[in-house]
């Protein structure tokens, strides 16, 4: 065991020292930082003052022409920023056909953006056509502006003809203010939740299983490349004189396991002071905490000794890669999924998944950060089939690293591996 610690150690400090090391860890929340403050810049940007949108619109029932165009009027003078400016494009009951092609002339030179054509009967139930081209994402905003703008014209008239004050429309069609209140466990424990504390909830799960995941797979892929560099450059045989294969296994997985809760410790606190620099509160339960370091420990000693024997039988980065592919499609698994489990912890879809080992550590905090009323046992469960598996994998993952270790030129096929283990 002293062999094992000192192996640990040695990787663990030969690692912290680096220069890229320390990079990672500082540049990887500086660069979260940037991206989100150019994110909110742009976002501001985009809801400054756009180019005016040229919009051309034929009314063929003739009784909206007067509407329509005050009701661009108001838009314009409500939002200067978002200015639709209105061309009006006569029906011409003769040359209607006529009239239409030279409007989507226009719009195929870009004299104009879009062009609408609301039909005859458009006020006892017909409908409008939207002639675009190729729209710009900026310009995306203007088809269901345009639309409501026309809906209320419509809807105007409508009310107009049956004799509803519009007013009254207004008033009957106003939304109910909405106040969410969360009640605590004790009687006097009741707080207000506002839009934004509601979706930074949902934003909880899905850090942790970020920290999970750059804490398994991120870490883990040191594992891979220090194995291979040190079988290249024959340090390895080097240091199996001084101890055994499993020995060094193991010290390599406990030293980048230290590594690992070093690195996610910094990001999770720098995260939460962050959150509360900026006046957020979040509710981070000590058990959620606690889980979250007996998951990252077993699911980062089974992924780094899947890693461990892969590196060990492998001569180049390249050969390791295509091993790689299969274990890296599965593990994103949770990451594409995320959504769906954090809304639905109790779902078919997250118990199962909660069982499946490569996936256990990432699924099971997502249900536990999520507020999902996991049972126990089925806590205790799964951190003992993730236990399990570990042992199983740690077993094999030995077995093929004693013998690969020492392997050079073609890589084994996966009968040898198969035999490697059999024999031993």
């Amino acid at each position: 065991m002293r062999r094992i610690l000192r192996v640990a150690q040695r990787e663990y400090v030969e690692t912290v020292r680096t220069k890229t090391f320390l990079m990672g860890v500082l540049m990887t929340p500086v660069l979260i930082g940037v991206i989100l403050y150019f994110s909110r810049r742009a976002a501001d940007r985009a809801a400054g003052p756009q180019p005016a949108s040229r919009v051309a619109v034929t009314d063929s029932s003739g009784e909206l022409s007067e509407r329509i165009r005050s009701a661009f009027e108001a838009h314009n003078a409500s939002k200067p920023e978002r200015k639709i400016l209105l061309q009006e494009a006569p029906a011409g009951r003769e040359n209607a056909d006529e009239a239409a092609r030279e409007q989507k002339e226009k719009l195929r030179r870009k004299q104009i953006d879009l062009y609408v054509v609301m039909d005859p009967n458009v006020i006892s139930g017909g409908g409008m056509r939207f002639y675009t081209r190729a729209m710009k994402p900026s310009e995306a905003d203007v088809i269901p502006t345009v639309g409501n703008l026309l809906n209320q014209v419509v809807t105007g008239r409508r009310c107009e003809l049956r004799n509803v004050s519009p007013e009254l429309l207004a008033e009957l069609q106003r939304r109910v203010p909405l106040q969410r209140v969360e009640v605590g466990p004790s009687t006097d424990d009741e707080r207000v939740r506002g839009r934004g504390e509601q979706m930074l909830r949902m934003m909880v799960p899905f850090a942790f299983m970020f920290l999970m995941f750059m804490g398994i797979f991120g870490i883990g892929q040191h594992m891979l490349t220090s194995v291979i560099e040190e079988k290249n450059s024959r340090v390895i045989e080097v240091v199996l004189s001084a101890i055994s294969p499993f020995q060094l296994m193991a010290g390599k997985v406990l030293g980048l396991g230290g590594i690992g809760l070093t690195v996610i410790s910094l990001w999770g606190t720098a995260a939460f002071a962050a959150a509360r620099w900026k006046g957020l509160s979040i509710d981070v339960s000590a058990e959620v905490v606690l889980c979250f370091a007996v998951y990252y420990i077993l699911g980062f000693l089974l992924f780094s000794s899947v890693l461990a024997g892969i590196g060990s039988i492998c001569n180049t980065i390249k050969e390791a890669q295509s091993l790689m592919m299969p274990l890296t499609l599965i593990i994103i698994v949770p990451t594409v999924a995320w959504i769906d489990l954090a809304r639905h912890p109790e779902g078919a879809l997250a118990r199962v998944l909660s069982f499946v080992p490569p996936l256990t550590p990432m699924v099971m905090i997502l249900r536990l950060s999520a507020g999902g009323d996991v049972p126990v046992l089925e806590v205790l469960a799964s951190i003992l089939v993730l236990g399990a598996s570990v042992l199983a994998v740690v077993w094999v993952a030995a077995k093929v690293f004693r013998t690969g270790i020492l392997m050079y030129g073609k890589r084994p096929g996966l009968r040898e591996v198969l035999r490697w283990i059999c024999q031993a």
